[in-house]
C-alpha cells in the first residue's frame, strides 16, 4: 500500500493557469511520471501531458519539477522525501499549451536553419570511412534525445524572449560542433556560422545546460567552449593573422593583396571568425539581430519590507526552490531576473 504525497500541478493554458493541490498516492519505486499517469486516472483526467518510452529515450515528458528541468520518467520518487511538496510546472521557456504541454516548435525551427552534413561528392556513399577516434570524438553528441531540456534551461532565452531570433540554444551548438569535428564534412565555415548565426557568442558557459542533460553529454566542455576557442584562434591568434598575411589567407576575386577594390560593397565587420570571405560574412549576419534591446539592470526584488528573499540562500537542496508558488501566475515574469552589465550604455 501507497502513502499520500502532496503534489502542486500546473493547470492552464496559453490565457493563464494556476497550481493546484493534489493528494496522490505513490508507490516504492515509481517515477514522477507514474503519479502524473495516476492522477490522469483517478482524479484529473483532462491533465495535459506528453510522454512516449518512459524509458528516458524519447524526451517527450520534460517538465519541471520543483523548479528543477527534468525528465518525468526519469526522476524517482525516493530523491524526495515523504514531506517534500513535489511540485510540477511545465518548460517555462516555451509557449504553454495546455497544462504540462509546451510549444517546442522554436527547437524544430532552428533545427532546420543548420546547415545539413555535406559530404564530399568524390565518394560515393558506400565509401565513406572514417577513423575510430574520430567516431568516438563526435559520438558523444549523437547521444542527444532532444528533450530540449538544455534549451530550456538556457537563461540567454529562458530569460530573455527577444533572444529566439538571434539564438539557436546549447542543443543546435553540439551539433554544430559535431559537424565542424567530422571528417567527412566539407562544410569549413561551421564555427564562422556557429559565432555569426547561431549566436554563439551570447553563451557565457555557465554550464546549466550540461547540468541538465539526461544524456550527461559534457555540452558545455566538449562543444561549446572547443568552439568558442576555434572563433578566437581564427580572430585573434597572432600566429594565424601572420600566416594569413604571408599566405594571402582570404584572398578574392584574384585581388593579390586581399584588399577590397569595389567601393559599392559594404564593409562586412568580421563577427563570423575572419573568414576572410565577406560575401560569406555578410550571409552569415543577416541571421542576427545585432540591434536587439538589451534590458538595462533592475534593482533586486525585495519584500513589503525592503528586505531581499533569502529563500535560496536557506535552501536545503542543491536546486533552487521552485519560482512558481501560490503568489505568482504562470509563466513567471523574467523582467526581474534579466542580468545586464552595469557599464552596457557606455
Amino acid at each position: 500500500m501507497g502513502t499520500k504525497r502532496h503534489f502542486k500541478v500546473w493547470r492552464g493554458d496559453e490565457t493563464g493557469g494556476d497550481l493546484q493541490d493534489y493528494q496522490i498516492e505513490v508507490n516504492e519505486g515509481e517515477v514522477v511520471l507514474d503519479v502524473i499517469h495516476r492522477l490522469q486516472a483517478t482524479e484529473a483526467p483532462d491533465l495535459a501531458c506528453r510522454w512516449n518510452c518512459k524509458a528516458g529515450k524519447c524526451g517527450s515528458c520534460s517538465m519541471e519539477i520543483n523548479g528543477m528541468p527534468r525528465l518525468g520518467c526519469m526522476t524517482r520518487m525516493s530523491t524526495f522525501e515523504e514531506t517534500d511538496t513535489v511540485t510540477v510546472t511545465p518548460l517555462r521557456t516555451f509557449p504553454v499549451i495546455r497544462d504540462l504541454v509546451t510549444d517546442v516548435s522554436f527547437n524544430y525551427e532552428k533545427a532546420r536553419e543548420t546547415p545539413a552534413f555535406a559530404p564530399p561528392t568524390d565518394v560515393a556513399p558506400g565509401d565513406y570511412r572514417m577513423k575510430q577516434v574520430d567516431v568516438e570524438r563526435s559520438q558523444e553528441f549523437r547521444k542527444c534525445i532532444e528533450c530540449f531540456l538544455c534549451q530550456n534551461t538556457c537563461h540567454v532565452v529562458r530569460d530573455h524572449e527577444e533572444n529566439k531570433v538571434a539564438f539557436s540554444g546549447p542543443r543546435y551548438f553540439i551539433r554544430a560542433a559535431e559537424l565542424d569535428m567530422h571528417p567527412l564534412d566539407t562544410k569549413t565555415d561551421r564555427k564562422e556560422y556557429a559565432q555569426a548565426s547561431q549566436g554563439l557568442g551570447y553563451c557565457n558557459i555557465t554550464k546549466c545546460c550540461s547540468e541538465v542533460c539526461p544524456e550527461h553529454i559534457k555540452i558545455t566542455d566538449n562543444a561549446i567552449i572547443p568552439m568558442k576557442e576555434r572563433v578566437v584562434d581564427r580572430r585573434y591568434d597572432p600566429l594565424v593573422w601572420l600566416g594569413s598575411k604571408i599566405f594571402r589567407r582570404g584572398q578574392t576575386d584574384g585581388n593579390e593583396s586581399g584588399a577590397r577594390t569595389d567601393p559599392a560593397v559594404p564593409e562586412a565587420h568580421s563577427h563570423g571568425g575572419a573568414s576572410g570571405d565577406v560575401a560569406a560574412e555578410e550571409q552569415g549576419q543577416r541571421g542576427v539581430n545585432w540591434h536587439r534591446q538589451v534590458p538595462h539592470p533592475t534593482t533586486p526584488m525585495v519584500d513589503e519590507r525592503g528586505k531581499m528573499p533569502l529563500s535560496e540562500f536557506t535552501f536545503d537542496r542543491p536546486a533552487a526552490p521552485s519560482p512558481f508558488g501560490d503568489d505568482v501566475s504562470f509563466p513567471l515574469p523574467a523582467d526581474h531576473l534579466n542580468y545586464a552589465h552595469p557599464d552596457q550604455k557606455d
